[in-house]
């Protein structure tokens, strides 16, 4: 006779903990992100957690399958809470740039989680619905799916990867990122003008402004690019309404 499978719900701890708390997957993930604020990636184990949760370690096997499913459980809730602040215009481009924005904060709002889970892909409910959002937002603007795709491809991947490397330098221990971000004062303005003559020229511009992320410029770039092909596919969908436009 085969073993009996318990069902998910029957394996979850329904008593509570030695701090008088009942467990649920929300509480856990909230509290695995408090452990990486304070601990950074290194301090995520499973007797820590326990700990913090005044439970045995084991009892987190009873949420998820083991610390990578974890991993993907924090990264979800950082996409999905993005999506819980953000409202639909009906405005494509300005849709995308507000939820891009969104996504991009609330992975800087935990930057040691946005670095462990940024490259993830979860496969979990609430990013799923940020997919679905984005995908719908670039087909009722009219992009055809093929087009759609490479947008939702290029947006997701760069809202990530900026997320990412912002995040990595708020990681940063306060006195690192400072030194990083005096070099541009420091070292790059004082370059002379007879050997590095472009940076000598722009050094007060550079030292302004590369301590700033530049995810809003490049979104805006990707977006430009986007309006440009939605345009094309509209010329080839209608060419009688295209060529009635030109002078």
């Amino acid at each position: 006779m085969g073993k009996q499978v318990v069902p998910e719900v029957a394996r979850r701890r329904r008593r509570p903990t030695r701090q008088g708390t009942v467990l649920s997957e929300k509480l856990i993930v909230q509290t695995a992100l408090r452990m990486l604020r304070e601990h950074g990636s290194t301090g995520l184990t499973a007797r820590r957690l326990g700990a913090a949760l005044g439970a045995d370690p084991s009892t987190l096997y009873r949420y998820f399958a083991g610390l990578d499913d974890l991993t993907r459980a924090i990264g979800e809730e950082l996409m999905g809470r993005a999506l819980d602040t953000w409202t639909a215009t009906g405005d494509w481009r300005s849709d995308l740039r507000v939820l891009g924005g969104a996504i991009h904060a609330s992975y800087l709002a935990d930057p040691q989680a946005a670095v462990l889970t940024a490259s993830r892909v979860t496969g979990r409910p609430r990013e799923i619905a940020v997919d679905e959002t984005i995908l719908g937002i670039l087909r009722s603007a009219g992009f055809p799916d093929a087009d759609a795709v490479v947008v939702y491809h290029a947006f997701i991947d760069l809202t990530l990867a900026f997320a990412a490397l912002d995040a990595g330098s708020l990681a940063l221990t306060g006195e690192a990122r400072a030194a990083d971000e005096e070099m541009w004062h420091s070292t790059y303005a004082e370059l002379p003008a007879d050997t590095h003559p472009h940076i000598a020229a722009t050094a007060r511009l550079l030292a302004g402004r590369m301590t700033h992320s530049a995810y809003p410029v490049v979104l805006d770039t990707l977006l430009n690019s986007a309006a440009e092909q939605l345009s094309w596919a509209r010329a080839r969908r209608y060419p009688d309404a295209a060529s009635a436009q030109k002078p």
